[in-house]
C-alpha cells in the first residue's frame, strides 16, 4: 500500500512540475525551469494533493460538479498551508498572488482554485486509469520504487541543508514570487560544491539552528563519526 501511494505521489509530482513550468513559461514568455522546493523535476505539493484526491474523491467521479468543487477546495487548502509553512520556516514568500483578484493574503487566489478544480476532474476522470497502469507495472520491481524514494529523500535533505547555508531569510528578492530565484540560488550553490560527500560533511555542522529538534542530527553525528575513523 505504501509503495503504491509513493509511486502515485511521485508520478503526479513529476506531472505537476511539467504543468507548472509550462504555465509559468507562458506567463513569463520565456522558458522557466526553476520551479518548486526540490532540485529534481517534481513538485511534492501536486503529488500530495493528487494522492488525497485519489483517496477521497474517486467516489465522486460520476458527479462532475461535486468533484470539481472538492478538488478545488483540497488543492487550495494545500497551497495555503504549504505557503504558510514555507514562509514560517524561511521567512520568505515563495509565491505571491496579491496582484490577482480574489486572493487570500496573496497565498491562494480564485483563478488558481478554478484551475485546481479542473485539474482534479482531469486527474480522476482521465489520468487515474493511466497512472494506475504505470504503477501496477512498476510495483513488482521494488528496486525502482526504492531508488526513486532514495533520490527524493536525498533531494529533500540536500535542499534543506543548502537553504540553511544560503540563509534565505536574510536575502532580498526582486519579485514577491521568489520560487525561481531561490531555486536558482540552490542550483548555483550546488554547482560550486560538486562533491556530494564533501558538501554534506561541510553542510551538516551548520544545520543546527534548532537544537531542540533537528531531523538531521543523527545523520550529522554518523557522518562526523565516519570522518574521525577515516571511513570513506
Amino acid at each position: 500500500m505504501l509503495e503504491y501511494l509513493f509511486l502515485v505521489f511521485f508520478i503526479y509530482s513529476v506531472l505537476g512540475y511539467l504543468v507548472e513550468i509550462i504555465n509559468c513559461s507562458i506567463i513569463e514568455k520565456k522558458v522557466v525551469l526553476n520551479r518548486g522546493f526540490c532540485l529534481g523535476p517534481y513538485l511534492p505539493i501536486y503529488g500530495i494533493s493528487s494522492v488525497i484526491m485519489r483517496i477521497f474523491l474517486d467516489r465522486y467521479q460520476d458527479d462532475l460538479f461535486v468533484l470539481f468543487v472538492m478538488a478545488a477546495f483540497i488543492c487550495t487548502i494545500m497551497e495555503f498551508i504549504t505557503s504558510y509553512i514555507l514562509e514560517a520556516i524561511f521567512h520568505t514568500r515563495w509565491w505571491d498572488y496579491h496582484n490577482k483578484k480574489f486572493n487570500i493574503d496573496g497565498r491562494v487566489c480564485l483563478s488558481n482554485s478554478i484551475l485546481f478544480g479542473l485539474g482534479g476532474v482531469f486527474i480522476i476522470k482521465v489520468l487515474s486509469p493511466i497512472v494506475d497502469k504505470i504503477v501496477m507495472f512498476l510495483l513488482p520491481y521494488k528496486i525502482i520504487t526504492f531508488f526513486l524514494f532514495l533520490c527524493f529523500l536525498l533531494d529533500v535533505i540536500i535542499t534543506l541543508v543548502t537553504l540553511s547555508e544560503l540563509k534565505i531569510a536574510e536575502r532580498k528578492f526582486t519579485k514577491l514570487d521568489a520560487t525561481e530565484e531561490i531555486s536558482k540560488l540552490v542550483r548555483e550553490h550546488l554547482i560550486r560544491n560538486r562533491l556530494l560527500v564533501r558538501r554534506m560533511l561541510n553542510a551538516f555542522p551548520n544545520f543546527d539552528r534548532n537544537k531542540d529538534f533537528n531531523p538531521l542530527s543523527k545523520i550529522k553525528e554518523s557522518l562526523n563519526s565516519m570522518k574521525k575513523n577515516n571511513v570513506k
